[in-house]
Order: structure tokens, then C-alpha cells, then sequence
């Protein structure tokens, strides 16, 4: 492989007039962050990067923009070449691109190895991305997964290993509710297969893997308790979920039709469903996961045992609205399982169905890295430095948590910070406003923060519990207006109990009562009428956690 370069935009042989304004505004962040020059220089983070320490001061960081869900004509219900998904990618400005290919005989036996030959040749074509393969692997019981790797000798050869001993579709582990389905064996193979997956990364197989949770509540097969487990049997390799689904673009009207809904996320529950979500757990809310979008609901109930579960988005891509490419015609004898490949597209000057955005048009996931480099990618999703945004609502988010009385920087995204009982803390939330108009020629404006805090009380006696009773919004500030970049400083005070707070806001265009009450979320994203959901018109950021531990708690 090619030895990596910095991208554009943090490249100081690169003049500032050969960047677009994306790549002028990542510029100054970097700068505005201390990093820009010789500090932020290509390599693997130190270990202690990936690491959440227990209070002093987290590393200036600088956030890489990607994607880890993307698929190509080697997914046998996808359209694009390789080349044009990187393209796309490039040209919307992502630093980090995983392709995660749907499981299938014909991907293991062909297409993982045909595709490695086309990403091999385009990490030696334009080392300014980072671009990883990965797998969307069928969890047995469940729903989906993206798992990837870092890049190394071994990369195509343990996804296929892992694919093979470990997918659901392909050795038929179903839900339950499958007339021969053995729901127990299903949900502990799923378990073992991540297992598998962390002693790899032990024993130095892969120099790192890691698995993200796809789409959690489209079908609702993926119960609490699954996820929890999955969670458990390595929590340095299972990390979290999508907190918003790709197919963002379903719901713009007049495309799809009167039923369709933001993520594809028209489902009702079935009889492989767990019983125990409601019917609004079927639905997005301001595009995002009811399991993430629910103040009080499932991610928080997972937070409030005190352990870090990331959330992240992602194009899913598949089928882009309103392109003009449908699929290639398959030649005499030829199939996907013969092949592991479906054949180039074809362009028809026509608009062709689809539901998806190109990787990093719409939703992004910002990692905080110290350094350039695939592991430094993995080494931020893994310590939890991540925040994301639709349609491009800001350029820049930087959040801290300290200490009134220290001096240092505090902790970020991700991290724990130990205080005392009464002690006062400062939350520092730096926003840097959109700067240019996002790709549908809107200059997205940001109207509102919400400071969400919940109480840490450790592991649950229900595994199944999605409820979080002592979370809420605490703190809501009105930003509409400002622009540029601005500090909001906002007091809290350490209780009896730890805590955590995560941070929310929106261009302010559709909101209401939350999920679960005015009490709890008085102003929060709301579902929308069906085939009336313009992705937009309604745009949010979500972050990642910080974790309090109060000294006695």
C-alpha cells in the first residue's frame, strides 16, 4: 500500500485557493485547535489516545468525516462501481469510507477478494482517504452489523473466515418465530461470533476490528437484551449502533409514495419482533432510530449503567434518489452466486427508484482523532470522540467538560471525568456554524442545543429494560441567529448520584413533545406524516456522551 498522505484540507503544501470551502472551514479548525502543521502528522494514535481516562486533560483533537455503511455491485441488491461510490465520497468531503458488503455465498467465494484487488488499487491511487473493507454481516437472531478491519495482510481473509462460520444467512440461523428457528443457539452464536472477532484482534490477527449495530429498530428483532449481550461480549470490538438509518431520502414527496418513511422504516412489527417495543419504535424521528432519538429510551438505558455505547449515521448506500443509472444486464449463465459481483451500471438519463444519499451528501459521523490514520480512525470510534450531523447542519463541534475550578481542558466526547458530590463543572460546547450551503443549496442554520443528562446506576437486573426513568433535557440554549464560531458555557452541578450528559439541537423546523413526555423532552424530533419527509427540511446533530463519576457514588 501506498504510504498515506494527509488530506487536502490539513496538508500544509496545499494552498488555501485550492480548496473548496468545506476544505477551507476544516482548515481552520484544525488551525483554531492548535493542530495544524506538524502537530496532526500521519500515523497509528498512541494507545493511551483510545484510551478514557479518569479525569486531567483529554488531546486536541481533529475530526475525520465518514461513512462506515456503504454498498457496491459486489452487494447483491446494490447498483454502483466501487469507483463511483469513492468518487462521491471524495467529492463530499469524507476522510474515511468502510464498504460493507451484504453477506452471501457469492460474496465469500468471489466478491470480498475481487473487491480488495479495486480498494488495494485505490489506497495506492489516492492515499489522501482512508478507505477500509468491511462486511454487513446477518446477525444470527437479529438484524444487521457493519464489521471491518484494519488494513493489513489478513483483512479480506478474516471477513470471510467470520462470513462463513458466523452469518446468519448464510448458515439460516433465523429469529425466532421461523417455524425451525432455535432462537437460543441463534442469539450465542451471535455472541461467539464477536468473541471470534476480539481474539482475532487479541492474538494480532487483524490489528484491529470493529462492530457497529446497523439500522436497530426497522424490524424490532433486535431485542434489549441481544444488544446488551453483544455489547458484553466485547465491548472494545462492539461499540454501538446507528443512532440514524441511511435511505434518508425515502420520504421526499412525491418520490417513493404516501407510505414511504425516512429510513425505509415502513415495517409494522411481525411475529419475530420483540414484543416489548411499542408500535412508534417502527418509525424515524427527525430521521433518526426511535432507540436514539427517545430521551429516556433504549441508548440511554444503556448509558445509564455507566458504559459507553456509540452512536453513528451513514448513507447505507444502495440506490441514489432522483440518479439515472439502473442496474447492468447480466451476461449468458452468469449470476451473483457464480460471480459475487453484479454487473457495471448503465446510465439512462432517467431518474431511477431509490431512497439513499451518495456517502457524506447528507449524514456524516465526525471522529476525533490526534493523528491521520486508519487506526487513528478506529482509535477515536473506539474511545466514543464522535458526533454526527444531517445535511450538513454544522461545520464544527467541539465539546469539553471541566472542573470550575481547574485550568485544564477537561474531558471530550467519550470520556469520565471523577468529581466530588456538589462539585460545580462548566460545559463547554464550541459551535461552528455551516459556512456554505449543504448540496441542496441550503445554508443550514442552527437554532437550538439541549444539554440531555441521566443518572448512572449500573447494570440492570431486566436485560430488557429500554427505559431510562431519570434522563431528560436539562438545559436548552436558542442559538438561532448566531453565527460563526461561539462558546455556550453551561453550569452543572455533581448530585448524589453519577451522571452523564450528551448534547442534541436542530435547525428548529419540526419539533414537539417528546416520546416520552413534555417533562422529559419538551421540544424533541417528531415522527412526520407518511410520503411528507423531506430530509432537508428537518436536520439534527446528536453527540456522544461524557460520563461524571461522583466520588462515593
Amino acid at each position: 500500500m501506498t504510504e498515506q498522505q494527509l488530506p487536502e484540507w490539513a496538508d500544509p503544501s496545499v494552498p488555501p485557493a485550492d480548496l473548496d470551502p468545506q476544505g477551507l472551514s476544516r482548515r481552520r479548525l484544525l488551525a483554531t485547535a492548535g493542530l495544524f502543521g506538524t502537530t496532526f502528522t500521519l500515523g497509528a494514535s498512541p494507545a493511551a489516545a483510545g484510551e478514557r481516562r479518569l479525569g486531567g486533560s483529554d488531546p486536541r483533537l481533529a475530526y475525520l468525516v465518514g461513512d462506515h455503511h456503504i454498498h457496491t455491485v459486489y452487494s447483491h441488491d446494490a447498483k454502483y462501481t466501487f469507483s463511483q461510490l469513492a468518487k462521491a465520497g471524495a467529492q463530499y468531503g469524507l476522510d474515511w469510507m468502510v464498504f460493507t458488503e451484504h453477506s452471501n455465498f457469492g460474496h465469500a467465494d468471489f466478491g470480498a477478494a475481487l473487491q480488495h484487488e479495486e480498494i488495494r488499487r485505490a489506497r495506492a491511487e489516492n492515499p489522501r482517504r482512508l478507505i477500509f473493507q468491511g462486511l454487513e454481516w446477518y446477525i444470527p437472531a437479529a438484524e444487521h452489523c457493519t464489521v471491518f478491519t484494519a488494513p493489513g495482510p489478513h483483512e479480506v481473509d478474516l471477513l470471510t473466515r467470520f462470513e462463513r462460520a458466523y452469518d446468519g444467512k448464510l448458515l439460516g440461523y433465523d429469529k425466532g418465530g421461523a417455524a425451525d428457528a432455535d432462537t437460543a443457539r441463534n442469539e450465542e452464536h451471535a455472541v461467539k461470533a464477536i468473541q471470534w472477532l476480539a481474539e482475532q484482534r487479541r492474538t494480532g490477527y487483524a490489528d484491529d476490528v470493529l462492530v457497529l449495530a446497523n439500522h436497530p429498530m426497522r424490524l424490532g428483532i433486535d431485542s434489549p437484551h441481544e444488544i446488551r449481550a453483544w455489547r458484553d461480549a466485547a465491548p472494545e470490538v462492539m461499540i454501538g449502533m446507528e443512532g440514524a438509518p441511511g435511505a434518508q431520502g425515502a420520504a421526499i414527496p412525491g418520490w417513493r409514495g404516501a407510505n414511504s418513511i425516512r429510513g425505509e422504516y415502513e415495517n409494522k412489527p411481525s411475529a419475530q419482533s420483540w414484543p416489548g417495543y411499542p408500535a412508534d419504535a417502527y418509525l424515524t424521528y427527525g430521521g433518526f432510530d426511535w432507540a436514539t432519538a427517545t430521551v429516556g429510551g433504549l441508548w440511554d438505558a444503556m448509558l445509564s449503567e455507566g458504559r459507553l455505547f456509540s452512536v453513528t449515521t451513514n448513507s447505507d448506500a444502495h440506490r441514489i434518489v432522483f440518479d439515472t443509472w439502473r442496474n447492468g444486464d447480466w451476461q449468458p449463465g452468469q449470476t451473483f452466486d457464480n460471480t459475487g459481483r453484479l454487473p457495471d451500471p448503465v446510465n439512462t438519463d432517467t431518474p431511477q427508484p431509490g431512497s439513499d444519499f451518495w456517502p457524506g451528501q447528507f449524514s456524516r459521523t465526525h471522529v476525533g482523532v490526534t493523528r491521520y490514520g486508519y487506526r487513528a480512525v478506529m482509535a477515536g470510534l473506539r474511545a466514543g470522540r464522535v458526533w454526527l450531523d444531517h445535511g450538513h447542519l454544522l461545520d464544527g463541534l467541539e465539546v469539553r467538560l471541566r472542573r470550575v475550578r481547574d485550568h485544564c481542558r477537561g474531558v471530550t466526547l467519550g470520556g469520565r471525568l471523577r468529581v466530588r458530590k456538589g462539585e460545580r463543572l462548566t460545559l463547554y460546547v464550541t459551535v461552528t456554524t455551516a459556512s456554505r450551503r449543504n448540496p441542496a443549496g441550503i445554508l443550514p442554520e442552527l437554532a437550538h442545543v439541549d444539554v440531555i443528562r441521566g443518572a448512572v446506576r449500573g447494570p440492570v437486573a431486566d436485560r430488557d429494560s429500554w427505559r431510562a426513568p431519570a434522563t431528560r433535557v436539562v438545559h436548552s440554549r436558542d442559538v438561532g441567529g448566531r453565527r460563526g464560531t461561539y462558546t455556550l458555557r453551561i453550569p452543572l452541578t455533581a448530585g448524589d448520584e453519577s451522571f452523564y450528559v450528551r448534547l442534541r439541537g436542530s435547525d428548529g423546523n419540526r419539533h414537539g413533545t417528546g416520546y416520552l413526555g413534555a417533562s422529559v423532552d419538551p421540544h424533541g424530533p417528531v415522527t412526520h406524516a407518511p410520503g411528507d419527509g423531506d430530509p432537508w427540511a428537518d436536520t439534527w446533530f446528536y453527540s456522544n456522551p461524557i460520563f461524571v463519576d461522583v466520588a462515593g457514588a
